[in-house]
């Protein structure tokens, strides 16, 4: 959940009225100026932070911060939207309101398989929401305990909500940023862990039943990026040629690499109760300037899979889109990798093979003028290219439109760094840090490396040395980008090179 330091009074300021489902259904929902045609973005209104990602009777459900009542951050609600594939989407009803305890900040949700809760009834399987109840009036009036963790339940596959009766089931000790939780069930001790921020660090708690927690222990007050406050935590385990490591994530704000918040990781252990990190290095799992709030689905098995916001708490409030503000990045799967004696993870997007459409494999020698999308039909205007360079050259894709506003995405030899470059990429006058380069190291240097950057309307992806480097970065450029060029110091450089057109999942 965000760092509370925008004013309630602009949530006022861009005031929309609700739309009734039939508007949201109409024929210009979608086909707005930016809008995402492969990312999810709610029909209207104000979207940020992932919540309650689990995923339960072969359905991925995202809830998500949701104000519907404008296009800038309010009191906060759990918006919802279910998938079967990851990539198409369809948004339900609000899941979660403000209630006389407070607004509904982040969370998340479990499936109570053994109804430890003893929310289940007629042999139906509850799925657990855990979420932050933030007491506005509380937190006006100066106080240290505004912020507690509550629970709801479901027993028709998540559609309707009820919010249990001895809410807050863990109140809080006096921490004004105590938010965020996300729960998991540690079977080798039968009992659920829950993952919390707690200001400057985090906080475990276990409970055997959803409703009853114990601290266990601390993490990270000497050790990570402190630069803002620690929100939106995830620990989950990964296995590496045979061996289980376990990630801890912590979303921070500010303090990212590149200015505003962004999402740190720790790699190392954990007993049950207590996390140890395996060294003190500060790590990114993305280093572009607009992915924030990530954390992975529940419920997935070995399979992680991570979804963040796609923006900024540094403009968030301000991008330049009229009907909805926000969107979500493309799902990821988690990997872990060995590269110098150290365990690093790495992130690529899930198989997007349902919206491919067509594919351009271009020749390895490819001219600096030559636009890689002239062979693509000109209805695509999402895409996504894919390549491999035989060395680590200094090289630049640029993506532009007729009115010369353009992206730069490359990679600095001197420097060892990728970097992404909106200077000109379109409008950028609404925040003055915006137009700023984005930069990240590399950390793999082996004789080859792949290069994978996904397109839409108002955003670019970039994964590079197998998910090892990844940025987001999103951009508003006046009209949709039709070219692509890529430059390197010798066209042999490219051993590898295809671009795919990708059909919208609104079916447009």
């Amino acid at each position: 959940m965000m760092n509370k330091r925008i004013l309630l009074l602009t949530a006022f300021c861009f005031v929309l009225p609700r739309l009734t489902s039939a508007q949201n259904r109409g024929i210009e929902t979608y086909r707005e100026q930016y809008r995402p045609q492969i990312h999810f973005s709610p029909a209207a209104h104000w979207i940020n932070d992932p919540n309650g990602m689990v995923y339960f009777n072969h359905t991925y459900h995202l809830f998500f911060q949701y104000y519907p009542d404008a296009t800038v951050w309010g009191p906060m609600h759990w918006g919802h939207a279910t998938s079967t594939d990851l990539v198409h989407w369809k948004e339900l009803p609000i899941a979660l309101y403000p209630d006389s305890l407070g607004y509904i900040f982040s969370g998340s949700a479990v499936v109570d398989s053994n109804n430890t809760s003893g929310f289940g009834k007629n042999g139906k399987i509850p799925l657990v929401a855990i979420f932050t109840h933030h007491d506005p009036k509380g937190e006006k009036a100066g106080t240290d305990n505004f912020q507690n963790q509550s629970l709801a339940y479901s027993l028709d596959n998540g559609v309707t909500w009820t919010k249990y009766a001895g809410n807050p089931v863990l109140k809080n000790p006096g921490i004004k940023d105590f938010r965020d939780p996300k729960v998991m069930w540690y079977a080798p001790k039968k009992k659920w862990i829950m993952t919390l921020a707690t200001k400057d660090r985090i906080t475990f708690y276990v409970s055997p039943d959803l409703k009853r927690w114990k601290k266990e222990s601390e993490f990270g007050l000497t050790i990570g990026a402190h630069g803002g406050v620690w929100e939106c935590p995830d620990l989950f385990p990964l296995k590496l040629n045979g061996k289980t490591y376990w990630v801890l994530i912590v979303n921070i704000n500010p303090g990212g690499p590149n200015g505003g918040s962004a999402t740190q990781y720790f790699t190392g252990d954990f007993n049950g109760s207590k996390f140890t990190s395996r060294d003190t290095k500060t790590r990114w799992l993305d280093y572009g300037p607009d992915e924030y709030a990530g954390v992975t689905w529940g419920n997935t098995g070995n399979r992680k899979i991570f979804l963040g916001w796609m923006s900024n708490w540094e403009y968030a409030n301000q991008v330049p889109t009229v009907k909805w503000r926000n969107a979500m990045t493309i799902p990821r799967e988690l990997s872990l990798r060995t590269v110098k004696g150290e365990v690093l993870l790495a992130s690529l997007p899930v198989k997007l093979n349902a919206i491919t459409s067509k594919t351009l494999v271009l020749k390895p020698a490819v001219k600096p003028d030559q636009d890689l999308l002239a062979g693509l039909n000109k209805q695509y205007k999402q895409f996504k290219l894919d390549a491999k360079l035989n060395a680590k050259p200094d090289f630049k894709i640029k993506l532009s439109n007729d009115e010369g506003e353009m992206i730069v995405v490359g990679y600095d030899q001197q420097k060892q760094n990728y970097y992404i470059d909106r200077s000109a990429s379109g409008k950028t006058d609404f925040n003055p840090n915006f137009a700023k380069n984005a930069y990240a190291p590399r950390l793999a240097y082996a004789k080859t490396s792949d290069i994978h950057l996904i397109i839409d309307a108002s955003s670019i992806e970039f994964f590079a040395d197998g998910g090892l480097t990844t940025m987001t970065a999103v951009c508003f450029p006046g009209k949709p980008y039709k070219h692509l060029h890529i430059e390197t110091l010798k066209g042999a450089d490219i051993a590898a090179l295809s671009v795919s057109g990708m059909a919208s999942v609104h079916g447009k």
